[in-house]
């Protein structure tokens, strides 16, 4: 029998029994502990920049190439998890995304830091290999739900690495975040070892098949290709937003320093809240018609966003409401798109689980990597407003996918 067909034919892992509202629990504090590495950079730039000798439009490589290697993780580290034990590959990683952390506090130099980065990106795809494990111990019925509510700790953790680090680094200076980082995430690997059950799936192929699979499976599956795409085009507004907000906000009419950054960024953690119900609705058959939804919120909230940010006024109250509102519409939408194009997935090829997850969150990341990418020379030549131009362009962009391709 070839690598090929092994990987097709084999039996989808089942435990005898359901997932428990503790290991539900557990999975979703662990997924947000993981992914505050991956955005924290975004609200750091401004002091990581000048502190290593970034310019104005050099300083969003830090955000870029941590979801960089993290995109670089998800496509040839999280495939794994559908070859060896998924207890065993998630303890790895965060034994290296431990080591990458507090490399990163202590490098000295620009290069240094990108390229300590990208290993800690790639490291923490382990959210990846914890979150096929979740929906494999959960029933099809209850899948978007138990995703949901995993992805809730997710979004989180996206949403309080920003005032987490904004806080840690204005008290104690940025090393001092990737200190932090390192040692909750040994704590967090301390725990995982006692509670995490083992799953040893069921593909034999060698590790060479398993990637080169990965093009089957984008060219059989046009649901994994709308939705990776839509979810890109989603995470691309989202990096954009809120890799340049923290230095819109320095400037007038605003004046906030990064204690108050943190504070405003604390806000846009309330999208998170939407996790679980947007899984609901794709448990009911409505999941085209809520991405619908979720994309048209992100495309008001960029506008929003330009508004409030080129307001002409001697106060700074309203426009940071307005701002405020924008940045939890955002959260809101992107949230939605991609808890809705997660349970899809998961609902494809259960022997394929991993490699999927691993093409879809890959693909998405890559979108966010663009967006980071893009928001150092927009915010330099354009300022705020081709900021915002151009995250509604990504949004818009989510939003045709949508209407035209195939979602479930």
């Amino acid at each position: 029998m070839s690598s090929e067909s092994n990987l097709a034919e084999a039996a989808p892992f089942v435990p005898a029994a359901g997932i428990s509202p503790s290991l539900i629990t557990l999975f979703a504090l662990s997924t947000g502990v993981i992914i505050v590495n991956l955005f924290a950079p975004q609200t750091l730039i401004g002091v990581i920049g000048p502190s290593l000798g970034f310019s104005e439009a050099g300083a969003s490589l830090v955000a870029m190439v941590t979801l960089l290697g993290y995109a670089a993780g998800l496509f040839f580290l999280v495939p794994l998890g559908d070859l060896v034990e998924n207890r065993r590959l998630v303890l790895r990683l965060l034994g290296c995304a431990v080591v990458a952390a507090f490399a990163a506090a202590a490098a000295p130099s620009g290069w240094l830091i990108l390229i300590v980065l990208f290993l800690l990106g790639a490291a923490c795809s382990a959210i990846q290999i914890l979150v096929p494990i979740a929906a494999s111990m959960s029933a099809p019925e209850h899948r978007g739900r138990v995703i949901g509510n995993v992805m809730s700790g997710l979004m989180v953790g996206i949403l309080l690495s920003r005032p987490i680090a904004s806080m840690i680094a204005d008290g104690w200076g940025w090393r001092s975040f990737y200190i932090a980082s390192g040692v909750a995430m040994a704590m967090l690997a301390a725990v995982l070892a006692v509670r995490l059950p083992e799953r040893q799936p069921a593909a034999s192929a060698s590790y060479g098949a398993l990637i080169a699979s990965l093009w089957h499976l984008l060219r059989d599956e046009p649901v994994l290709c709308s939705r990776a795409f839509s979810a890109a085009m989603a995470m691309g507004s989202f990096s954009l937003f809120w890799t340049v907000v923290a230095l819109r906000l320095t400037l007038p009419p605003f004046g906030l320093d990064q204690a108050q950054i943190a504070l405003f960024a604390l806000v846009g953690a309330g999208g998170a809240i939407s996790t679980s119900f947007f899984g609901r609705l794709g448990d009911r058959g409505l999941s085209r018609r809520a991405t619908i939804i979720a994309d048209l919120i992100m495309i008001a909230a960029m506008a929003l966003a330009a508004y409030a940010g080129m307001m002409l006024t001697d106060g700074f109250w309203l426009p940071l409401v307005l701002l405020g509102g924008a940045a939890v519409m955002l959260d809101v939408g992107v949230t939605g798109d991609q808890t809705l194009g997660r349970r899809a997935i998961n609902l494809l090829r259960p022997e394929a689980r991993g490699r999927l997850n691993g093409l879809f969150v890959g693909i998405f990341f890559l979108g966010g990597a663009l967006g980071s990418a893009i928001a150092g020379p927009a915010w330099s030549y354009g300022g705020w407003l081709a900021v915002c131009g151009c995250g509604g362009v990504f949004a818009v962009l989510a939003l045709v996918s949508a209407l035209v391709n195939p979602l479930d």
